[in-house]
């Protein structure tokens, strides 16, 4: 009845409109006025205790270090190494696309940010190049979600927060799968475009091309510098965050020049109107985690999943579906907020490694940014493609097709994510 109680009241109000903040503190305040033990001041102490937790400062400084790149000239100059690396090959500029994604992936950590930054040089191109619109622009969207996958990432952050798990296994976790989507990208652009006829760029002598990575090697200096800082224990993924931010402030002033310190304050307001939005989640969320506790649900849900404890592959299977159903109509950071602790419980029973469950939680949460009516990430592609969800969906699917198949391999051969983990850590 509690997990009735607290589903059907942040259902309710989600249906009708309300803010998933303010949602996950009416939910809590039901299941506690159900509970009789309603206080108003736990409440504020849940809500405080949410956002005064140190990893979470990582995300405002990665939010920041996303925001300097792209003002700073980063972006730019990772699209044009891209460029002179694929941009000959026939459907160049879709493997620009995918290649520009990962290397942004490393930098920023947001599949949003990615997206909008890629889309609005890459979509335009490609059109003039003779590429379909819907097309392309779906390719972006499939794409821009490989960055909260590959580290640094912040759905990690929040997940490791929420679980009590290590956010730098997590991180190193996350490298393998997410190269894995884009070579899967990468097949399947190949498949669509080896007959067709498009508008390709000229091969870059190796004059050219080593121009091309010196304008970029700052830029691609930056992903070596956080994994390879993470995995020598020289910093925490909070200070990670911190030199990312200082990192990108100095290349933009003082090598590009491109960053002017006229723009600092657009630049931190931004950054501090996104950070506010996911702080908040996360300290409504702490409510809701610690009457779901309190009520002892994941004990009812592991009644519930009991007869598929014993088959851990089984178990992954329902519960990856109930998850890919959940994030069409919930989006990414509430849905980890809402399930991380009511999953994870019936997870350690069933003895499955959390590092990888954490891995295909994350990824299978991304694949719903790709999916209507909610997928976020599908809102801005068309924003930024000027097309509309229907003709979008059109062209990502194929895409969103080829990362469930790697959902599916990665559920099937755990060595995908736990033996380079073991490398890497």
């Amino acid at each position: 009845m509690t997990l009735g109680v607290f589903l059907g009241s942040l259902l309710g109000v989600m249906a009708l409109g309300m803010p998933i903040a303010f949602a996950l503190l009416f939910s809590g305040v039901a299941l506690m006025i159900y509970l009789d033990i309603f206080d108003s001041q736990i409440v504020a102490q849940n809500l405080i205790n949410g956002a005064d937790n140190f990893p979470l400062m990582a995300i405002p400084f990665f939010i920041l270090a996303g925001e300097l790149m792209n003002a700073g000239g980063i972006s730019k100059r990772i699209i044009q190494f891209a460029l002179a690396l694929v941009g000959h090959i026939r459907g160049g500029l879709g493997y620009v696309a995918i290649l520009a994604s990962i290397l942004f992936a490393g930098l920023s950590g947001s599949a949003v940010a990615d997206t909008a930054a890629l889309g609005a040089i890459l979509i335009p191109m490609m059109v003039k190049a003779g590429y379909d619109r819907n097309r392309s622009t779906g390719l972006i969207a499939a794409g821009g979600i490989i960055a909260p996958i590959i580290p640094p990432s912040i759905p990690m952050i929040i997940f490791g927060v929420t679980s009590g798990l290590s956010i730098t296994k997590l991180f190193m976790a996350g490298i393998v799968p997410g190269l894995l989507i884009g070579v899967g990208l990468m097949i399947a652009w190949w498949a669509m475009v080896r007959k067709g006829r498009f508008e390709t760029y000229p091969r870059r002598s190796l004059k050219e091309m080593m121009a091309a990575t010196k304008g970029a090697i700052w830029a691609l200096l930056l992903p070596l510098i956080i994994v390879g800082g993470l995995r020598g224990g020289v910093f925490t993924p909070t200070e990670a965050a911190v030199v990312a931010a200082f990192y990108a402030l100095f290349v933009g002033l003082v090598v590009y020049r491109e960053l002017k310190v006229t723009q600092l304050y657009e630049i931190l307001v931004a950054s501090a109107k996104t950070t506010s939005i996911v702080m908040f989640l996360a300290a409504a969320a702490m409510v809701s985690a610690w009457l779901i506790t309190v009520a002892n649900i994941p004990a009812a849900l592991t009644d519930m999943l009991g007869p598929l404890v014993e088959n851990p592959l089984l178990l992954l299977i329902v519960i990856n579906v109930l998850v890919l159903l959940v994030g069409t109509a919930m989006d990414l950071t509430p849905t980890i907020l809402i399930l991380t602790p009511v999953l994870m419980p019936v997870i350690e029973q069933a003895g499955i490694d959390p590092i990888y469950f954490g891995v295909l939680f994350i990824l299978n949460n991304c694949i719903g940014l790709l999916t209507p009516p909610v997928g976020t990430v599908l809102n801005v592609a068309c924003g930024v493609g000027k097309i509309g969800m229907e003709d979008i969906m059109k062209g990502v699917w194929p895409f969103l097709l080829v990362e469930i198949v790697i959902l599916v391999l990665l559920i099937l051969f755990p060595a995908l994510v736990t033996v380079p983990l073991e490398w890497l850590t």
